[in-house]
């Protein structure tokens, strides 16, 4: 199949802060959204006022804004992933059960997640890799897969070894079945669908580059 050069949005792989960016730009304005540990946060540094997204986090707040930093940080203020954040005008905060009762009500539009697999399916493996001292830390991980309108996940799209997250079938205990419909990497964003797997945009590589890394079909919008 021939190389669609126009899915290649940018002539490098993208950084954290990058791939964050891009993220935020695609949250649709108005919505409700819950950012996971890890690259996830780093979304809130880069919506807009005009956006008007209302972030949730688990420990208890409505409302959460960007990171905190410098005399910012109130060491009581801080987000699931225990970083300081800061807090936008009318936050809210509540117990943890009702912090809960908000994910698992349906009343997220999006959560944002990291990965150590996702399927072809849109399941999601991202607490446990069953290795025998791995330490399993689902937390609320799993309420959020479900109860969330849209699962995006963030990750590197390989392993350090050199093995693709997005693989076939995940090998590691799942966390959610068929939900996640939207993935991030450094080298491209994935659609997933009842159709399959369908890259959107590339950075840094082709589709063709792509199909050699990933252990599946790999659809384009053209087809």
């Amino acid at each position: 199949m021939s190389t669609l050069p126009s899915l290649q949005t940018s002539p490098e792989m993208l950084g954290r802060s990058e791939l964050a960016a891009l993220v935020a730009r695609d949250i649709p304005t108005g919505s409700f959204v819950n950012l996971g540990i890890g690259q996830p946060t780093l979304v809130s540094n880069f919506l807009t006022e005009e956006q008007n997204v209302t972030l949730h986090t688990e420990n208890g707040m409505l409302g959460m804004g960007p990171e905190a930093v410098g005399e910012q940080i109130d060491g009581d203020l801080i987000n699931a992933g225990k970083i300081p954040v800061t807090e936008l005008p009318g936050a809210s905060y509540f117990h943890h059960a009702d912090s809960f009762a908000i994910m698992r009500g349906g009343h997220l539009d999006i959560c944002v997640l990291g990965a150590f697999q996702v399927s072809a399916t849109g399941d999601l493996a991202n607490w446990h890799t069953g290795a025998p001292d791995a330490i399993p830390a689902v937390g609320g991980a799993m309420d959020l897969a479900t109860g969330a309108k849209d699962v995006f996940v963030m990750m590197s799209l390989l392993t350090r070894d050199g093995a693709s997250k997005l693989v076939e079938t995940c090998t590691y205990p799942l966390t959610g079945v068929g939900c996640v419909t939207r993935v991030y990497t450094e080298r491209a964003v994935f659609l997933i669908g009842r159709d399959g797997v369908t890259v959107r945009e590339t950075f840094g590589c082709t589709v063709e580059e792509l199909r050699s890394l990933v252990p599946m079909p790999l659809l384009t919008p053209a087809g």
